[in-house]
């Protein structure tokens, strides 16, 4: 059974569609890359999917039960609370209830995910206080603690250096595995589609398409509007 289903989607804003419609399906263990340039429609989609919009046209159909993962973009993460990584991370724990009732219980559980990512030993500074890679360790942390079905990450990697977003996308890919857990990135990279997904949705406003990551690859319009030559 699929984990979310998007049949003749139209996603947009009072009542109007910014795209043409979109019809795909998200299934455990896949890795989809949403690609296209500022302005395409990336966001408005991803908000539909969490539930932030409503759909403008179609259906958009959710296994019973599914509660999705959410790793924000790091700028729109709000750092003004007094809390540890470790504090952070724990919050995966809540589904409707406060963690904080219940910490002793799952401290093990906490620090056996932040082993899992790699963050224990950084993880009761100050979040704020952390590196970029840092952060984004414990918030795959927090991820894995809400042991979600189907993963969504919002530009994960950006203002990362090379090296940190390297370890990122390879502690997602290695989530994805060992959890079967479907991971859906949002990201300006093509690289993270090249290298990582087995499935590739792309837009620009007047066109959507669907496919593995050669089909898209191959498509003239990605390919005209990438400046991408005709080998």
């Amino acid at each position: 059974m699929a984990l979310v289903t998007c049949q003749q989607l139209g996603v947009g804003y009072r009542g109007q569609s910014l795209l043409p419609p979109i019809s795909m399906e998200i299934e455990a263990g896949d890795f989809w890359a949403v690609i296209g340039r500022n302005g395409s429609g990336k966001s408005t989609w991803f908000k539909t999917l969490l539930g932030l919009l409503p759909p403008v046209t179609g259906d958009l159909k959710r296994k019973p039960g599914l509660l999705p993962g959410y790793v924000p973009q790091r700028s729109a993460f709000d750092e003004l609370y007094p809390l540890t990584g470790r504090q952070v991370a724990a919050q995966g724990l809540s589904r409707g209830w406060s963690f904080w009732r219940f910490w002793d219980r799952h401290e093990v559980e906490v620090s056996q995910a932040l082993k899992e990512v790699g963050a224990e030993a950084f993880s009761h500074r100050p979040f704020r206080a952390l590196s970029e890679g840092q952060k984004q360790r414990i918030l795959l942390a927090r991820l894995i603690l809400g042991r979600s079905e189907v993963a969504f990450l919002d530009e994960p990697t950006a203002a990362m250096d090379a090296v940190a977003e390297e370890e990122a996308l390879g502690q997602v890919e290695r989530i994805r595995k060992e959890h079967r857990t479907a991971v859906v990135v949002v990201s300006h990279n093509l690289e993270v589609a090249r290298k990582y997904a087995n499935k590739v949705l792309y837009l620009d406003r007047e066109l959507v398409v669907v496919g593995t990551v050669d089909e898209i690859f191959a498509h003239p319009a990605f390919r005209q509007r990438y400046g991408l030559d005709a080998g």
